[in-house]
């Protein structure tokens, strides 16, 4: 039985389509990869349609069909690119892009488009998709998902580890050395969604490359500890967030009630150290003191984050997971390649000391080919 499976991710930041293809034959290796960028009129409607407004089921049916078709298209250009064929592959794992993730509503409820039928259909393969609602109907919070991977792959006997995941919401994996089995983890805030929010609106730029523009600004002391007042910081774990938390909105208001105005770099270099201090908190948290701190999505190539993420952290070695065999942009496709493989299997892939499910779940729904 094939042990080729396609990852498809499309993350809170909106940017791309991440594809890998992974063969488990022998443990874990990437035998293509394939980047789709998501065209900026999809990705202007998809951010609507993060926020109620008027004839929202209409646009989303819509949306959600086009966006499933974008995902098909981008698993043949990889297969194409890595000269393999739809009937090498046992499934496409899809995250799906999540346009509402609400786990402390009542009922709580999570929802990610992409149409897996769709992509079942025009690629000739299995789609395991809709991962997030089955923990959450164990009355877990959804997310995150990616810690039951992190914890297979890059578990350590000799050293406490954190896998810190840098999308548009940043979270944490927490692995004491030789206990994968205790692995926790939780989201921690922000990272690139306002960073590239902020980066689009003053300088028509989709993100502050290598956090050049943020290191041209001053931290605002005062703008930073309004922001630290959301109320997401200070609720305990398991918690997750996204989109209908941290959003441009959102930050306009702030800065409108701090009452006077801020050097637009100065804001960039504030959200930067939003995301760097939340961080530092959340593994302040932990019962770890030292350790290796593992950094990978696409906030990887920010270097002026690693510096302050430095500078908070003095007992932590940052490393990328690059250096443990898997480029940090790839991390979280291969994570739900390895997601579906555990459906195809009938295996669990949520941790429930991480999403507070009431216990281990086998998640998804297959649509077969």
């Amino acid at each position: 039985m094939s042990e080729l499976y396609i990852g498809l991710m499309s993350g809170t930041s909106m940017d791309a389509i991440d594809a890998v293809l992974v063969d488990f034959s022998d443990g874990i290796r990437l035998a293509g990869t394939h980047s789709h960028q998501l065209p900026p009129s999809l990705r202007s409607r998809l951010s609507e349609l993060c926020q109620s407004r008027p004839d929202e089921i209409e646009r989303m049916g819509r949306i959600d069909v086009e966006l499933g078709q974008l995902f098909a298209d981008t698993a043949l250009e990889l297969l194409e690119g890595a000269e393999h064929h739809a009937g090498s592959v046992r499934a496409i794992g899809s995250h799906g892009q999540t346009i509402r993730h609400r786990p402390r509503s009542s009922p709580a409820f999570t929802l990610q488009i992409g149409d897996p039928n769709t992509i079942a259909e025009r690629t000739g393969i299995s789609v395991v998709a809709d991962f997030r609602r089955r923990d959450m109907a164990a009355g877990g919070q959804g997310a995150p998902l990616v810690p039951a991977f992190h914890a297979g792959v890059f578990s350590s006997t000799s050293h406490n580890r954190i896998i810190l995941n840098l999308g548009g919401i940043a979270n944490i994996t927490i692995i004491p050395a030789g206990e994968p089995a205790s692995t926790s983890g939780f989201d921690t805030g922000p990272a690139n969604t306002l960073l590239d929010a902020w980066c689009q609106l003053k300088k028509n730029q989709p993100f502050d490359a290598a956090g050049e523009w943020a290191a041209s600004g001053d931290v605002d002391a005062r703008l930073l500890e309004q922001l630290l007042e959301h109320p997401f910081f200070s609720q305990p774990h398991p918690k997750s967030t996204g989109r209908e938390d941290f959003h441009l909105s959102w930050l306009q208001d702030e800065l409108a009630r701090l009452g006077s105005p801020i050097d637009d770099a100065d804001v960039q270099a504030t959200l930067l150290m939003l995301t760097a201090r939340s961080v530092a908190d959340a593994v302040a948290s932990s019962s770890m003191e030292k350790g290796e701190l593992l950094i990978c999505g696409g906030g990887a190539f920010n270097m002026a984050l690693w510096q302050q993420l430095q500078g908070l952290l003095p007992a932590w070695s940052l490393r990328s997971t690059a250096d443990f065999g898997l480029a940090p942009g790839w991390v979280e496709a291969t994570a739900f390649a390895w997601l579906a493989r555990q459906t195809m299997l009938g295996l669990p892939g949520n941790l429930p000391a991480v999403t507070g499910a009431a216990g281990p779940r086998v998640l998804g729904a297959i649509h077969p080919a």
